[in-house]
């Protein structure tokens, strides 16, 4: 009998499979300068697979130019997903899909039109490339010329941009963005916002904003015609209103809050503008980006607290990020709101939230605080020079595939990294997944239970 994997299996085996793969290739020595251990070719592998950013190599002079190359396709196939390219191009090739394969990839494309699951893959692969091509130039024209000739040039705007709008946060420079030529240069520093920002909320939201200006375009257009075109209610969905609500909220009073705190201590190298633009990069980049143009070892611990709450949270789902996603905390929010208000249901522009919602949201923040803190405990039985905020830093930004460190990844154990390297993994992929993927789903459902209230406070 022909086994049928569900599409959490099928995208964590994907996610394996790259991983293993991309291992192999960075620990060839035609990939790095220097002798790579495998639990470092595991860790550079995942890292860049689960689009996190975090090295225990520098990227820089440990590997070729044949392993930076490797390393910006593992980050852009992680940044997709493995099986948005292998549906789409399997779809290309065979000239069709099967039913099931397309149920599958409806699941994993976020689609409730069975007959779009391909046409917004194609999509999503079109908007990536189309964005990351733009991307690139821009960061041609904001920098002075690196490495020598147009050809290393193009290949580290071309590095930066892929990595910024897959939010893995892998740099070309030792010192990354923190370098001296780019850290106050930021009309640069602008683009890479924009492109992690972009890749951090989600095709759907993307492409929903693109039907949205297209809406508005052909409004303008034909707003003195005699056939008026017509007004479409709508049209910005509620998923992305909430994610969009949430992230622009966020954002801006984390950009204060930083710039409150580390303005004068942190930031005080910059001037008025130049504080401002590093604080809302300082507070964007902890949404799963990873870059960093400061060092966070030099901020001060209410300011570290609030990114590791920044990281927590992370990008909005179906996106290039990680974190349990803006939707999940907003979500949270609502419902306790909705508590305290004494309202049985939960209700947002004038919509009710399903209740499968609601419960997947709390098991999400459940799962990733039990895997956060179960690594913590296992990374300080495993350390003992470094202290618990300097680990749950690390953790945080592993699980939240950020990529942020306090400067102590270098430093870890084999038994750390190994830790690290299964916390990306399960942030990528996140727990829930993986246990819809163990577990079998039970398929009789059509019963009811006496319902019955437990004493919660």
């Amino acid at each position: 009998m022909k086994r049928i994997y569900n599409p959490a299996q099928l995208f964590a085996g994907s996610f394996i499979f790259l991983i293993l793969l991309g291992a192999m290739i960075l620990h060839l020595p035609v990939s790095n300068t220097q002798q790579l251990s495998w639990i470092d070719a595991f860790f550079t592998a995942t890292s860049a697979v689960c689009v996190t950013g975090l090295i225990v190599v520098d990227t820089a002079s440990a590997f070729t130019t044949f392993g930076k190359i490797s390393i910006m396709i593992l980050i852009q196939l992680g940044g997709l997903g493995i099986l948005t390219f292998a549906s789409y191009f399997a779809y290309f090739f065979k000239g069709g899909s099967s039913y099931q394969n397309q149920l599958a990839s409806r699941d994993i494309a976020n689609s409730d039109k069975l007959g779009e699951v391909f046409l917004l893959l194609k999509r999503i692969i079109l908007i990536t490339f189309a964005i990351e091509a733009v991307g690139a130039a821009l960061l041609f024209f904001s920098t002075p010329p690196v490495g020598n000739g147009f050809v290393q040039h193009m290949f580290f705007c071309t590095f930066h941009s892929i990595s910024s709008f897959c939010n893995a946060g892998f740099s070309t420079l030792e010192s990354g963005l923190a370098d001296e030529t780019l850290v106050y240069n930021y009309p640069f520093q602008l683009i890479i916002i924009i492109l992690f920002v972009l890749g951090g909320l989600g095709f759907p939201i993307v492409i929903n904003l693109l039907r949205y200006i297209k809406h508005l375009s052909n409004r303008l257009i034909n707003r003195y015609s005699k056939d008026q075109y017509p007004s479409k209610p709508w049209v910005i969905n509620i998923n992305s209103k909430i994610n969009l609500i949430t992230t622009f909220s966020i954002t801006l009073t984390a950009t204060i809050i930083l710039w409150l705190l580390e303005g004068q201590s942190a930031f005080s190298g910059h001037g008025t503008i130049g504080r401002w633009i590093t604080a809302l990069f300082t507070a964007s980049t902890p949404r799963t980006a990873g870059y960093n143009s400061i060092d966070f070892a030099n901020l001060q611990v209410h300011s570290i607290l609030l990114v590791i709450f920044l990281m927590w949270v992370g990008a909005s789902p179906n996106s290039t990020g990680g974190g349990i996603k803006t939707s999940t905390f907003a979500v949270a929010v609502l419902n306790i709101l909705s508590l305290v208000r004494g309202k049985e249901r939960l209700e947002i522009f004038r919509r009710e939230i399903a209740e499968i919602t609601i419960k997947r949201a709390f098991a999400t923040m459940t799962l990733s605080l039990f895997v956060i803190g179960i690594c913590i405990l296992l990374i300080s039985v495993f350390e003992n020079e470094f202290t618990l905020i300097q680990i749950a830093f690390e953790c945080f930004s592993a699980y939240s595939t950020v990529g942020l460190t306090l400067g102590i990844t270098f430093k870890l154990s084999m038994a750390s990294k190994a830790v690290l390297i299964v916390l990306m993994f399960i942030g990528r992929v996140t727990m829930l997944s993986i246990m819809i993927a163990v577990f079998r789903k039970v398929k009789f459902t059509g019963y009811r239970y006496a319902k019955e209230e437990l004493t919660i406070n």
